[in-house]
């Protein structure tokens, strides 16, 4: 293997972890769509692992961090945190702004997550309110999670190590800009195609 993209055992428990979290996710999400439409199919299935992350993996991360640190503790979620925290190392230790954002997701998007699956399943009409919203919610915590590190000069960032920095960094944040970002497109197109249907105007992107 190329330098920086050996795979140690704690990375290993890691994204095995992340895994299992995705298998249940998506295993649960397409047994909740049956019988919708494919994008409805895989906004379930994305729904409910990011519900999963949200309170599984991320749950824990704000209490080990309000009662101490994640450096200092032991056991499977704080060893997770310590794998991510070598990519970036505000998550080791005690960080008012990542501790903010992080209690803010748990609470917020994760009721957002639950909320929205309900509002898919049982095809109500604030389904695309709760969807927006919680779109927006995800790209603001990346955005705040990483502009004011960048603006400082990303200190706390390892972008030498390849796999910390494409996986753990660029992967791991970058689907909660893709796939919010999407499911904004999908409200967008939805909310328009209601628009038309209720006003008979002709059909314009924009």
């Amino acid at each position: 293997m190329e330098a920086g993209w050996e795979l140690g055992a704690a990375a290993g428990r890691s994204l095995g972890l992340c895994a299992a979290l995705l298998a249940a996710g998506c295993a649960l999400g397409l047994r909740l769509g049956r019988g919708r439409g494919a994008a409805d199919r895989g906004a379930l299935a994305w729904l409910c692992y990011d519900a999963l992350v949200h309170l599984v993996l991320e749950g824990p991360f704000v209490y080990l961090s309000l009662v101490g640190n994640v450096a200092d503790s032991e056991g499977l979620i704080a060893s997770l945190w310590k794998e991510y925290g070598k990519a970036d190392a505000r998550w080791l230790y005690f960080d008012p702004t990542i501790v903010s954002l992080e209690i803010l997701t748990v609470v917020l998007d994760g009721f957002l997550a639950l909320f929205l699956i309900y509002a898919i399943v049982k095809d109500k009409y604030y389904r695309h309110f709760i969807q927006i919203t919680l779109c927006v919610c995800e790209l603001y915590g990346d955005w705040m999670t990483f502009f004011p590190e960048w603006l400082l000069g990303s200190p706390n960032l390892d972008t030498d190590n390849r796999f910390y920095f494409w996986v753990y960094l660029v992967f791991f944040n970058g689907v909660w800009v893709l796939i919010p970002g999407l499911l904004l497109w999908q409200s967008w197109v939805e909310l328009r195609r209601m628009h038309h249907k209720g006003t008979g105007v002709g059909k314009k992107l924009w």
